[in-house]
């Protein structure tokens, strides 16, 4: 048996795991499930900003390395999302492992110092490998929120919990432009990294005062590694055939051999996956239509979002000649229009499920990509041109992004929704990374007479992608009722003070304390006599024979993955689970848990 007191008892009459499988109890108060999520938002919040803010720094950038081409530079926003998405799902698993609030912690001081060398860094090399770097911290940072955001609700506001992380998340990544063109207005591009060393050192102080420790129950397995390396590599090798296209050549040995190695990494870490015991990518869930068409849709769309985001900061910059600052005030109408259509259309999908509200988002987003392309012109007209544009931009985001998110996640088994969470935003990331890649091939360096020309060629085909994403939508399917969220009800049940009146509940097991009080109100650590009186079954018992049975009970403390028992052994006691888990495992290799009390 295992107690839970700071000070345990000479004898408690149970046996269980010791509580560091799944939390460090009475070392720290649990939080509350509100100040989770805020720790949480808030880590993500740097993460998600960082995807999006170097797309308005990124002319800034290109004039202090003056002479290194857009091709080269474009590795500053792509390495981001190539890492980001690689090492995503294996950091998730890492942190089951090891310990949610320690990766938490980990990856906001490996993000935070990495935007400072950001800011250091003296030439576009060094800024790429230290956006690697920034990249590995915000993979370990961006899953262990959201297990620890899932571990701090109660189950039935679980959902609720995680959509409103997914809407801070959209919201940062939609305000970093915003953001990011005062920022760089008010000095220079490298401030767009320094800011992230005030919130990120807030975050680690407000992380390691106030968050416990968690891990996932059950046998765990390392994650695939290699196999994320190897994803990496294929995605890294896509992406430089597209951005070295018309400087190589696009039917040079070069590109070809991007192409060819993309292709074979590609197939190898996909038959690396079937045969894994703890694969980065669970293929079996690209059996479920409605998954397998989500996600795929997410590339296409993700591509077409940030390929557009970074060409309009182009085109605002070189063509319209706006200052860094006077561009991002001009992107900042659409994250908020997108922040705000983004609950009614998630009502909107409760009611009429989410094939309609998808197919009609994506065809707003992209027809919105062609108003730029037929009503933009070289001559600035921001409120007759440019802000109609901005505002249906943000309608289609709105409605496409986030619903899109939801069918995907949705549509797979309840035991797979933190796998498919971090599946869909890989392919998100994924995308990000293919548009970013294609829009700097599309541009290349014209000249001053056909930059026009290419910046149409730029939204045309991002305002395709978006409306492929929308009509791909056609293929999914109905999701069974109450498995989405809106927003609006997730702020409600999150945000809801509790209702002062008593109501009837059921009855419960007894809440573990490692402490009990006396008739003055004053804690005093819980005897294993105060722990058995809260235990239905030793309650009624007379409390002479109760401290008797006490005093000869024995405490035992396990590890997480020790054993209590096996089938067959002698029962030679009773257990009674004071603090942890205790699982029941099936025969063979003992993955399957069976039950857990």
């Amino acid at each position: 048996m295992a107690t839970t007191s700071p000070a345990p008892p000479a004898a408690v009459p149970m046996q269980v795991p010791q509580p560091a499988t799944e939390r460090e109890p009475f070392r720290r108060h649990e939080p509350s499930p509100r100040t989770v999520l805020g720790i949480a938002s808030l880590g993500v919040s740097v993460a998600f900003v960082d995807a999006t803010i170097v797309n308005i720094a990124f002319p800034d950038i290109a004039r202090s390395f003056h002479g290194t081409s857009l091709s080269s530079l474009s590795w500053v926003l792509n390495a981001y999302n190539i890492v980001f998405a690689a090492f995503l799902v294996a950091a998730g698993r890492i942190a089951d492992l090891l310990g949610r609030r320690r990766m938490f912690i980990g990856g906001l001081e490996l993000f935070t110092a990495a935007s400072v060398l950001c800011a250091v860094a003296p030439s576009p090399a060094t800024l790429i490998g230290f956006r690697v770097l920034q990249a590995l911290g915000a993979a370990l940072l961006v899953p262990s929120s959201l297990a620890l955001v899932l571990r701090a609700f109660p189950v039935e506001h679980r959902s609720h919990g995680v959509a409103l992380l997914s809407a801070v998340s959209a919201v940062a990544a939609g305000l970093g432009p915003s953001l990011g063109g005062l920022l760089v207005g008010a000095a220079d591009w490298r401030l767009v990294f320094l800011v992230n060393l005030p919130i990120g050192l807030v975050a680690v102080v407000l992380a390691r005062r106030h968050l416990v420790e968690s891990r996932a129950p059950g046998r765990r397995r390392m994650p695939d590694l290699p196999g994320a390396l190897m994803f990496a590599a294929a995605i890294a090798a896509l992406v430089l055939g597209v951005v070295k296209g018309q400087q190589w050549g696009w039917g040079g040995p070069a590109v070809i051999g991007s192409f060819a190695a993309a292709a074979v990494v590609g197939i190898l870490f996909a038959r690396r996956c079937t045969r894994h015991r703890s694969p980065l990518i669970d293929l079996s869930l690209l059996r479920i239509r409605t998954f397998a068409t989500g996600n795929a849709m997410t590339v296409v769309a993700a591509a077409g979002f940030f390929g557009y985001t970074l060409t309009n900061v182009l085109f605002l910059t070189g063509v319209w000649h706006y200052s860094v600052l006077q561009a991002g005030l001009s992107l900042t109408p659409g994250p908020f229009v997108a922040a705000a259509i983004a609950g009614p259309t998630s009502r909107l999908v409760e009611r009429i499920g989410h094939r309609p509200v998808l197919v009609a988002g994506g065809l707003i987003w992209g027809g919105a990509v062609f108003w730029l392309v037929e009503r933009v012109g070289t001559t600035p007209d921001f409120l007759g041109e440019w802000l109609p544009g901005i505002v249906l931009l943000g309608i289609g985001a709105g409605t496409l992004f986030p619903n899109l998110s939801s069918a995907s996640v949705a549509s797979a088994p309840g035991e797979s929704f933190a796998t498919a969470t971090g599946m869909n935003a890989v392919a998100r990331q994924v995308g990000a990374a293919l548009g970013v890649a294609i829009v700097i091939a599309i541009i290349g360096t014209p000249s001053p007479l056909h930059a026009a020309a290419a910046f149409d060629h730029a939204w045309t085909f991002t305002g395709l992608c978006l409306i492929l994403a929308g009509l791909g939508c056609l293929f999914v399917e109905r999701i069974a009722s109450g498995t989405e969220t809106a927003l609006g009800d997730a702020a409600r049940a999150v945000l809801r003070a509790p209702d002062p009146s008593p109501q009837p509940s059921p009855a419960r097991p007894p809440e573990l304390r490692p402490f009990a009080f006396d008739g003055a109100g004053i804690a005093r650590a819980e005897s294993a006599s105060d722990f058995l009186a809260n235990v239905p079954l030793f309650a009624g018992m007379e409390p002479g024979l109760r401290a008797s049975l006490a005093e000869r009970a024995s405490t035992v403390r396990l590890r997480a993955g020790e054993q209590l028992f096996a089938a067959g052994d002698q029962a030679d006691a009773m257990h009674v689970v004071r603090a942890g888990r205790l699982q029941v495992l099936a025969d063979g290799d003992g993955s399957a848990i069976i039950r857990e009390l």
